[in-house]
């Protein structure tokens, strides 16, 4: 495949990837089934293919997290060691991931064949249709259609990105996934204290990738899908870029409604007001004032009016006035809050103890205990308690993509 990596164009060949085939499951649907780490193939680019045992075993650690909080991911079959080094800034231990999907088919991919024919490339987004869309293929505009159907299934999972604090960290156009599910968990992490130009990625020195840019840098990347789409579209240029200009000019609409549907849920309201949106975003801009845990603050509201030192300020009661008289005499859905607020999410610092205990120990009960945690992110379990915290200090935390 081929991507959009940091706003330049590279072709990637098969990165450290090998898509083993389809598997039908019991339900009669497509999976892909990939492994990720077992070396070089003839489109490896001179990289040795390979992968080490922590990155593999964040990717595992992140997207079950992902499938527990109820968001589209791909999914970690298993991690096994390969008894061989990796030498990357030193030698460290050989692992091979088995990830599954919905289908591995990303805008790269569209890229890629975009490049070589257009009978390539509408064999690929016809495959795609029936895959991912079939009620489409025997739609009269079945490929902007198809546009239409990827950019809400990105608007839709960007969202519930925000919504949890994730950052994907490396959002180049080969991380972008037509089925809609979360792919590649290289520089990834949740975000505590709220702060909307939050970076983890080593390499992101920009901050391109920032929590802040997501819902943009989906909408640029999706602007390189349709670019492909263009010559299926319409034969007419000027027709072709009119029809796909107005899905993209339309993404943030749709980003918005399904950002503020989740954030309606998450401060307990059930029913929709104008002034929802303005709501929300002050209780924001207060959390990254004072520096407020995000997944915390959250969670603190959804169990009645918060307490502690930081609630007693006089901007934060003036905006808890204002949503108490939202939610009217009934008061909020707490049950409503407390399913979509998670109390437990992979805090950097706990992931990073799993996998220190992994690569230095050869100890996998750290992470055994936090996959424990994990699995049910939105009930508080005393024997949790430990998760919920976030790391007394973060100041110079960084994530790696590890290639």
């Amino acid at each position: 495949y081929a991507g959009h990596q940091y706003g330049g164009f590279t072709m990637l060949g098969d990165g450290r990837a090998i898509l083993l085939g389809e598997h039908r499951t019991p339900s009669g649907g497509l999976v892909d089934i990939q492994f990720k780490g077992s070396g070089r193939t003839r489109f490896s680019r001179g990289g040795d293919g390979l992968a080490a045992l922590g990155p593999m075993l964040r990717e595992y650690i992140i997207s079950e997290a992902m499938a527990a909080l109820g968001i589209p991911t791909t999914g970690s079959l298993a991690v096994v060691t390969t008894g061989e080094k990796v030498y990357r800034e030193s030698p460290r231990r050989g692992a091979i991931l088995t990830r599954v999907a919905a289908s591995h088919i990303r805008v790269g991919t569209f890229e890629y064949a975009a490049r070589r024919d257009e009978a390539t490339l509408r064999a690929l987004a016809d495959y795609a249709i029936d895959r991912h869309d079939p009620e489409l293929v025997e739609a009269p505009e079945k490929y902007l259609a198809f546009l239409k159907a990827v950019a809400d299934r990105q608007a839709s999972l960007v969202a519930r990105w925000q919504l949890v604090g994730f950052i994907h960290g490396v959002m180049n156009t080969d991380n972008v996934a037509i089925s809609g599910e979360t792919i590649d968990y290289g520089p990834c992490a949740f975000m505590n204290a709220y702060d909307p130009g939050t970076v983890y990625s080593s390499i992101d020195r920009g901050g391109r990738y920032a929590y802040g840019n997501q819902p943009r840098i989906v909408q640029w990347n999706l602007a390189r899908f349709a670019e492909t789409l263009l010559p299926l579209i319409d034969p007419e240029p000027e027709a072709a870029v009119a029809a796909a200009t107005e899905v993209l000019e339309g993404f943030p609409a749709v980003f918005e409604r399904y950002w503020l549907a989740g954030m309606r849920e998450k401060l307990g309201l059930q029913s929709e007001e104008a002034g929802d949106a303005d709501l929300a975003r002050s209780l924001l801009d207060w959390m990254q004032k004072v520096r407020a845990d995000f997944t915390n603050t959250f969670r603190d509201l959804s169990a009645g009016p918060p307490v502690g030192e930081r609630y007693r300020d006089a901007e934060f009661q003036a905006w808890y006035a204002r949503w108490q008289e939202r939610v009217g005499p009934t008061g909020p859905s707490y049950e409503l809050m407390r399913s979509v607020n998670p109390a437990v999410i992979p805090r950097n610092h706990r992931v990073e103890e799993a996998l220190s205990a992994a690569e230095d120990r050869d100890d996998l009960s750290v992470m055994h205990r936090l996959l424990d945690a994990l699995a049910s992110p939105y009930e508080t379990r005393a024997e949790h308690a430990e998760y919920r915290d976030p790391p007394a200090d973060e100041a110079g935390y960084r994530t790696f993509c590890g290639t």
